[in-house]
């Protein structure tokens, strides 16, 4: 069973930057950015921010043993505190990989939106139907499935097909992060996943080679091919090698990644989602201003119709169907 902590109801918002519960952050880690700018793109009514984290705290919330990192405390409070300020009304919670599968946080964090949040959480294989339902209680939709090699110890394709025969009567989704170098072997195996597929990221694309090339070519491939498969249109902060620079006076936040996002919102516009990625965990070289990331929103969806179905219509239907 999912167990509170005693007083969760009660604790107060970390510090920006404080890492608490006795944890050290891990060594370089970047902040999240304090004070985002206030976007100029107005967003529609309803919009979603279908991608962001909690992070602890960690006096309230330990960080797994098993962790790859630990982060600054990026708490309930504060993520929707930029919710708030960024213009979204709800947002879809992921739960971070440094929680591993303890769901208390994610949980936390739901219970306190006032049914504003949806979340996605991890799960091992051997979750019970009376967890499965209690997290469906708080609000959980899908679970997550990390394929990326470096942030865990082996890829859990011997677990999948057991989870998902567990979620599949919830009516839940999965979502899967991989990199696009990974795509070619695992192509078959993500095809055959029964329930509807979220792909974090656009699997990663490498955008300094060509959009029009056949490693993007094989991601667009997959999501023609399975009508199942949805994508998360985010993260431009993780692929961009131009970064967030200004160019001929205008501030221009991670052009090379536009043409990618942008041909996936035009050929798939009712399977697209997009999420700030807040708290950004294991960012190298930049924190981004995650005004700056909403005011990219119009240069990849760049017509109201394609706006109000990245942001509005594709994520109620897919984590408020029943319209509440």
């Amino acid at each position: 069973m999912i167990k509170d902590f005693p007083g969760h109801d009660t604790h107060a918002p970390a510090r920006h930057g404080e890492t608490t519960g006795g944890f050290d952050k891990s060594p370089g880690w970047l902040d999240w950015y304090d004070g985002p700018s206030e976007p100029t793109f107005r967003l529609p009514a309803g919009a979603v921010d279908a991608h962001c984290h909690v992070f602890g705290p960690g006096e309230d919330f330990p960080f797994a043993p098993e962790r790859k990192y630990t982060p600054c405390d990026a708490s309930a409070a504060q993520l929707f505190a930029l919710r708030d300020r960024l213009g979204f009304e709800r947002n879809v919670i992921v739960q971070a990989t440094c929680h591993g599968a303890d769901n208390r946080a994610l949980v936390d964090a739901l219970r306190r939106s006032e049914g504003r949040a949806r979340g996605v959480a991890t799960v091992r294989r051997d979750v019970t139907g009376e967890e499965l339902a209690e997290l469906d209680a708080a609000g959980v939709r899908g679970v997550r499935f990390n394929f990326v090699k470096r942030l865990v110890d082996r890829v859990p394709t011997d677990s999948l097909e057991e989870i998902v025969a567990k979620i599949a009567p919830l009516g839940w989704h999965v979502v899967i992060y991989f990199e696009a170098e990974d795509l070619p072997a695992l192509y078959d195996f993500f095809s055959a996943i029964p329930t509807d597929v979220v792909v974090d990221h656009m699997g990663r694309p490498d955008v300094t080679k060509d959009v029009d090339g056949p490693e993007f070519g094989l991601f667009l491939r997959f999501m023609r091919e399975n009508p199942n498969v949805w994508t998360k249109v985010s993260c431009p902060e993780r692929l961009s090698v131009t970064g967030p620079r200004a160019l001929d006076g205008e501030q221009h936040a991670y052009t090379d990644v536009v043409p990618f996002a942008r041909r996936v919102v035009e050929d798939f516009p009712d399977r697209v989602l997009w999420g700030t990625d807040w708290p950004h965990p294991n960012l190298k070289d930049h924190m981004p201003d995650d005004g700056l990331l909403v005011d990219y929103l119009p240069r990849i969806a760049t017509t109201p119709e394609l706006q109000q179905k990245l942001l509005v219509d594709n994520p109620q239907r897919l984590y408020w169907p029943e319209g509440a």
